[in-house]
């Protein structure tokens, strides 16, 4: 089923501010939150939703990317950008994130209105990868190998004996006024609410190690250069069992030898002969589809330009594609042996082969403005 639009989740305008993105998402939480609706999968969907578009409207630089692309533009392994829960959504996610908004509602936040304790989640990573033309218009599997901290084999935890499991301290100072709490985080487990009881060899004092890591990353068709691609739990593991981070992935574009991107629009330049320009011919030129031949007619002239529509790339905000412009070179030779030039001699002599311009022709110009209309 298509994935419906984030402002429809919510119900909200495009221009909606965020004060208002966050009242519609707390609405709808409320009015979808598990506790109300028990057993209601439809209902946990909504919520999971909800919390979804929340996530991303939430964000400037992913609502910006969201407001661009669309659905295209946010990521989950496959998506560009770098946000959404997408697939791999749960509910520890949305109450870790997310649980303050519901304020007094349900317990803080969590299931069955007791107090929820916030799981730890491991680090993030960001690394880039770098694709060729082909790949960033047809898309393409890649597998990377990544470092990452992994939790060691046979590590064991127990609660922190400071602060019980909570992850806080709470201090009473007596002041003029009275006593006054405050709370504070744990200096034992720095918030964890546990600590390494068994750490192997070689593991740092959360039990972690840092190793290799082989992460298949799906490229859709359409990707660009600087686009971010999110790759849920693929980051660093966090410590005692928490959630893993996510993995970044920044799509990096390979400089082609032959072919240059303008947005949608790809460019090259095609050298001809003197002969090939007068006597016309055929060319065979790659495109990030494959070779194609092009049909070059008698009497061309240097710097005509030949537009292949719908060989660019396709369009991230609409179902089109862009086009192939062919820049016609005709190529003035540097060297002619004796036959040539007097046969170019001849030409001269007998004032054959003048220019004669008969005012139809289009300027750089024109051709540049044609070009883009």
């Amino acid at each position: 089923m298509a994935k419906r639009d984030y402002y429809e989740v919510l119900e909200i305008s495009k221009g909606a501010s965020a004060d208002e993105i966050k009242k519609a998402y707390r609405k709808m939480a409320i009015k979808y939150h598990p506790d109300k609706n028990p057993g209601d999968k439809a209902a946990e969907e909504k919520f999971k939703e909800a919390a979804e578009a929340y996530e991303v409207l939430s964000d400037d630089n992913k609502k910006a990317r969201y407001d661009q692309y669309g659905h295209a533009g946010m990521g989950n392994n496959g998506g560009f950008g770098g946000g959404g829960f997408g697939g791999g959504m749960n509910m520890e996610d949305i109450f870790s994130q997310f649980g303050d908004i519901f304020g007094g509602h349900f317990g803080g936040g969590g299931f069955g209105g007791g107090q929820r304790q916030q799981q730890v989640r491991g680090t993030n990573l960001r690394v880039r990868i770098k694709l060729n033309l082909e790949e960033m218009i047809n898309g393409t599997q890649k597998t990377i190998k990544v470092k990452k901290m992994k939790a060691a084999a046979g590590v064991t935890s127990k609660t922190c004996p400071t602060c019980h499991g909570s992850g806080a301290q709470i201090k009473v100072m007596n002041t003029m006024f009275g006593q006054m709490q405050t709370q504070t985080v744990c200096g034992t487990c720095q918030g964890l609410g546990k600590v390494a009881d068994k750490i192997p060899a070689g593991a740092n004092a959360q039990g972690l190690v840092k190793e290799d890591e082989e992460v298949t990353i799906n490229i859709p068709a359409g990707a660009r250069d600087g686009i971010q691609l999110n790759v849920r739990g693929k980051g660093n593991d966090a410590p005692f069992g928490g959630n893993p981070g996510d993995l970044y992935v920044v799509v990096e574009e390979e400089e082609d030898k032959n072919i240059k991107r303008e947005g949608d629009n790809l460019h090259q330049e095609l050298y001809i002969s003197f002969a090939e320009a007068a006597l016309g011919t055929q060319k065979e030129i790659p495109t990030v589809g494959g070779k194609v031949k092009i049909k070059i007619d008698a009497g061309t002239q240097s710097g005509k330009i030949l537009r292949l529509s719908g060989k660019g790339l396709p369009s991230l905000d609409s179902y089109g594609k862009g086009d192939m412009f062919v820049h016609i070179n005709v190529w003035t030779p540097q060297k002619l042996t004796s036959e040539q030039k007097e046969f170019f001699d001849k030409q001269l002599k007998n004032g054959e082969m003048s220019p004669e311009p008969s005012g139809k022709e289009k300027s750089f110009f024109d051709r540049v403005k044609e070009m883009f209309n």
